[in-house]
């Protein structure tokens, strides 16, 4: 793009108003292309600059003239159309240098049907594609083969999506400019601009979105409704029975609870994904964050009459965290582990260092619960996902806890790893980068007289 916009500044940097529009239009607004679209509208006004191209179907006649095999050297000019004063012709290579630089797929088609020219997104997207073939021995796509035949026979231009098929299918959205009616006519022949845009990242998570909203709907809708059918109960049958409004009070206190639970989860997922890409960069004792938080659930633990055991120094290792989201993470493990676990107690240690994970520290949670059969354990992070809805919500589970700590650990540039055996239990490691030694310390990081010194293993709960 830089070399580019360097030749137009060279050039004079001459751009009617009329083909700037035509060239947003053409690749931001009736193509409908996101930021990559915008990136590419860009590049090819630049284009047109370039040239210096007087009148319509600018964007067009710059690729054909950048992606033509050049037919003469720098400083010829090319024939105009209508009298206008001639274009300059694009130094050897460069135009297609430029092309190719483009993050969209972009091909052009001559009015024989020949691929004359793909630039490098096209050629990964399309492996069966080359240069100086008939377009038919490239594309198995009906939607796709019927666009290019009606634009080469002057149809209108045209957007749509259509599915590749292959190792691993693709949603992909097209436009096909072949100029229109009048087209054939120009100096050159026909020649179609096909343009590509991978959109299955976009439909995948316009599902996920479509799953999200319907699974949370389902969530609030179930304990609204026994809400709503113990409030009618009580304006009704129950209206002077004491004992079943005491009852159902409490039922009711106990469903908004859960409400309350899950819209806090939501919320938190929420503030988590919008910081995701944002590193953090606070330096924090992951043993402290530890230890803080088993003793913070050590009540949880003695009214399940269980216990959080810790096998950790007092202080270190220090890793790049944001201290009250590794608390979060650690916190949904251990409560996960109290819930799930059965009767035995919920085990926090270090987690020895592995091949898989270079220049990572480990913390474990382990409990001697049922366990997790293995065809389940690829989703457990997903939101909403439970082994057994049932059992879930009776624990006062969101169905959220694994998809929060999933989050945080992507944030922190961290993994999550997940064994478990039917009837022995299942252990969950948090895998974090830990900080390389020497590295500068804020003054409240400093390490205390206690680090470095093993703690002593212990229990917290019953």
């Amino acid at each position: 793009m830089v070399a580019v916009m360097e030749l137009w500044t060279q050039r004079g940097g001459r751009l009617g108003t009329a083909a700037a529009g035509i060239g947003a239009a053409l690749l931001a607004q009736s193509a409908g292309w996101g930021q990559e679209g915008q990136v590419a509208a860009g590049l090819l006004t630049a284009l047109v600059a370039a040239f210096g191209l007087p009148n319509a179907a600018a964007v067009r006649r710059a690729v054909v003239i950048a992606a033509d095999r050049p037919a003469a050297q720098a400083g010829r000019t090319g024939r105009a159309e209508d009298g206008a004063a001639p274009y300059p012709l694009m130094e050897p290579g460069l135009g297609r240098a430029a092309l190719d630089r483009l993050p969209m797929a972009l091909l052009m088609i001559n009015g024989h049907g020949m691929v004359i020219y793909a630039n490098l997104a096209a050629r990964a997207l399309f492996e069966r594609l080359r240069e100086g073939e008939h377009y038919s021995m490239s594309f198995r796509a009906p939607d796709l083969l019927d666009a290019l035949s009606e634009s080469l026979a002057g149809a209108a231009p045209s957007s749509f999506d259509f599915t590749l098929h292959g190792d691993r299918s693709r949603v992909l959205s097209a436009h096909v400019d072949g100029g229109g009616a009048g087209a054939g006519a120009q100096p050159g022949g026909r020649r179609v601009l096909c343009l590509f845009q991978d959109r299955t990242q976009d439909m995948r998570h316009a599902r996920m979105r479509t799953d999200f909203i319907a699974n949370a709907s389902h969530e609030l809708r179930t304990p609204l409704s026994s809400i709503k059918g113990f409030i009618e109960t009580l304006q009704g049958p129950a209206r002077d029975d004491e004992a079943a409004r005491e009852r159902f009070l409490g039922i009711m206190q106990a469903q908004a609870e859960r409400m309350q639970r899950l819209v806090d989860d939501l919320l938190s997922l929420n503030r988590i994904e919008l910081n995701e890409h944002v590193a953090p960069t606070d330096l924090v004792d992951l043993g402290e964050i530890a230890h803080e938080t088993a003793e913070s659930l050590a009540p949880m633990a003695e009214e399940r009459g269980t216990a959080i055991t810790t096998d950790l120094p007092a202080r270190g290792p220090r890793v790049r965290g944001d201290r009250d989201q590794l608390i979060q993470a650690i916190g949904n493990l251990l409560e996960n582990g109290l819930k799930y676990g059965g009767d035995g107690p919920v085990e926090l240690s270090r987690a020895p260092a592995t091949p898989d994970h270079p220049g990572m520290v480990g913390l474990r949670v382990r409990d001697h619960g049922e366990g997790v059969p293995a065809e389940h354990i690829p989703r457990l992070t997903e939101r909403f996902y439970r082994v057994s809805v049932k059992r879930s919500r009776s624990q006062g589970g969101t169905g959220l806890g694994l998809a929060i700590v999933k989050h945080i650990l992507s944030r922190h540039r961290g993994e999550l790893s997940i064994e478990s055996t039917p009837g022995e239990g299942s252990s969950f490691t948090l895998w974090l980068p830990v900080e390389r030694a020497g590295a500068p310390a804020a003054e409240d990081d400093a390490p205390g007289p206690d680090a470095g010194v093993p703690a002593p293993s212990h229990a917290t709960g019953a």
